[in-house]
């Protein structure tokens, strides 16, 4: 098959691409990296395989070239197995180096800071960002790492500078932490936050080869009643949720985790509370849980899936989780008039296209400042922090006041149809 840079994303752990063209070639899906492959018989009549390097660090053009210098070993005699193994045994150095190393820094820092101020999810982010990039310098002593050091690991990075930033700022906090915590001494620098400073930023996102930029798309009234009338084209549960998205302006998370026990029945309608603990703002003393009235599209898809599920609104196919917010995210991009994945595939195509799941929320908050909304009701409706630690108010009144007329507005957008 034909290499497909966006189906190797998608690859599940376990899974591989066989390229026909490169006989023994194969990219595998691990749980948190994707490698080349080199599967092939040896001498013997034994199958076995050596990695080439990690994707997408290392192209199809650089594994091709490694694919065939090893191709041809083994056609003269060797084992490239064997061989790798060989060197990889005499490289190893006779004791592992004494004292605090960057790999000690990094796990006390995940144990006593990460840990307890980030939710699960974004702590296992953290430290596959580490088991990713940071190998280079695991091993050496964390006092006597270098500007040029620290330099070196974030220039490697240049194709990736988002990535690149979020590694910086961790280990800043990491070296911060071992400084607070007197584990390295007073004079130690603290290289990440000195080096690379304003110069990793995002080149934006690329569709069908080519860049367009850092885009904050928020879908205009046309293209949003569009989008409404093609909604029954994605799945039931992707439909909802996307519709939960305009009717609500809540994020993803918050959406995918919705349980029945968070929705009541009030005096003036159905109410859904997200516990401040599954909000962005869960580490915010002076944070609340969100509460959202649900009306309109959103009060009928919560009605109708507390009908059918006694947990998750919105479960995944594992018991008693809930649905990933990527699968909405994945679904949506297949859709696109662009995507390349699985082209053979017959399936509808949005008729409104270049948008993501989150540009729903943006498109929410664009349409209540159209409508008038105060700034800081439809603040409140997105459940952001408010500046003003002395106002305490809640604007629950004002909250389904205004939902309430986005449902309307979002209706009479479904309604209007192009030259009508």
């Amino acid at each position: 098959m034909v290499f497909d840079p966006r189906a190797a994303k998608l690859l599940a752990d376990g899974e591989h691409i066989i390229l026909d063209e490169y006989p023994g070639l194969r990219l595998v899906a691990g749980k948190h990296s994707r490698s080349w492959i080199y599967r092939y018989k040896s001498a013997e009549g034994l199958m076995r395989q050596t990695v080439l390097g990690r994707w997408p660090a290392m192209s199809l053009i650089a594994a091709a070239g490694e694919w065939e210098k090893l191709r041809s070993a083994r056609s003269a005699g060797a084992d490239p197995a064997t061989q790798k193994r060989a060197q990889r045994t005499a490289a190893r150095p006779a004791a592992a180096p004494k004292g605090y190393t960057v790999q000690a820094l990094w796990d006390d820092y995940i144990k006593g800071h990460i840990l307890l101020h980030r939710k699960p999810k974004g702590a296992a982010e953290v430290q596959r960002l580490f088991l990713r990039h940071a190998g280079p310098i695991a091993g050496q002593q964390a006092a006597a790492v270098k500007r040029s050091d620290a330099f070196g690991l974030l220039e490697a990075m240049a194709s990736t500078p988002v990535v690149a930033s979020q590694l910086r700022q961790e280990l800043a906090g990491a070296w911060d932490y071992a400084l607070d915590a007197g584990r390295l001494p007073d004079e130690t620098p603290n290289w990440w936050r000195q080096i690379m400073r304003g110069r990793l930023r995002s080149k934006g996102k690329k569709i069908a080869g080519e860049r367009i930029g850092v885009v904050k798309r928020s879908l205009s009234e046309a293209e949003a009643g569009e989008l409404i009338r093609w909604l029954p084209n994605f799945s039931k549960s992707v439909c909802d949720a996307l519709t939960m998205y305009l009717w609500t302006g809540t994020r993803g998370a918050e959406i995918m985790s919705i349980e029945k026990g968070e929705i009541s029945e009030e005096a003036d309608g159905l109410w859904w509370t997200v516990p401040k603990a599954k909000t962005k703002n869960a580490r915010h003393a002076l944070a609340t849980d969100l509460r959202v009235p649900l009306v309109g599209r959103a009060e009928l898809v919560v009605r109708r899936r507390m009908a059918v599920h006694d947990r998750y609104l919105f479960p995944a196919r594992l018991p008693g989780q809930p649905m990933p917010q990527k699968a909405v995210q994945t679904t949506v991009y297949y859709h696109q008039p662009y995507s390349a994945t699985t082209p053979e595939s017959v399936r509808p195509r949005l008729s409104v296209s270049h948008w993501a799941p989150h540009d729903l929320r943006r498109t929410a908050r664009t349409m209540l400042a159209a409508l008038g909304c105060p700034h800081d009701v439809a603040e409140s409706v997105l459940g952001h922090m408010q500046p003003n630690v002395y106002n305490r108010h809640q604007y629950d009144r004002e909250r389904r006041e205004w939902l309430t007329k986005l449902s309307d507005h979002l209706e009479r957008c479904a309604a209007a149809r192009p030259g009508g």
